[in-house]
């Protein structure tokens, strides 16, 4: 499971962004959990770092592993 800190995400609306930029990264598996409230994502997966942060930064939010 990658753990990401997530920064930027103000409500639902945010945290599905995130939540389908995740998903369409080549590698993920699944997307466990996108939290508002705690700033972070859960990946599973065979994917690299890199372009999951890529993903999250295209919807305007930052991001890195935690």
């Amino acid at each position: 499971m990658i753990h990401l800190k997530i920064e930027g995400m103000t409500c639902e609306h945010c945290a599905k962004s995130v939540r389908e930029a995740l998903s369409k990264t080549p590698g993920v598996e699944t997307v466990a959990e996108v939290s508002v409230e705690r700033g972070e994502a859960l990946v599973a997966g065979e994917v690299d770092t890199a372009a999951l942060i890529a993903a999250v930064r295209e919807e305007g939010y930052e991001a890195r592993v935690a």
